[in-house]
């Protein structure tokens, strides 16, 4: 089965004897593909990747600084130095 909504494409399909495949295309063109046990598992995750999909557009550098700076602020908390080397 393949659907479009919108710039939104995805395709949910099952082989005999495997799991639900289930890809799709967000409206920023960004692949993403996943596997379930049911159909409706499935679907549901291409509506969950749709509805996130401005959060797996962050810049990658900007999610590293911000794991780093909440991981030395962790160290602070529990009277570590941070080192970063």
């Amino acid at each position: 089965m393949n659907k479009s909504t919108k710039n939104r494409t995805y395709s949910i399909s099952k082989k005999p004897n495997e799991l639900w495949r289930a890809s799709c295309y967000d409206s920023y063109n960004k692949y993403a593909e996943n596997y379930f046990e049911t159909e409706e598992q499935a679907n549901e995750w291409i509506y969950w990747r749709w509805e996130n999909e401005d959060s797996f557009q962050k810049d990658s550098h900007e999610l590293l600084h911000k794991a780093i700076a909440e991981c030395v602020e962790l160290d602070k908390k529990q009277g570590v130095e941070p080192k970063l080397d």
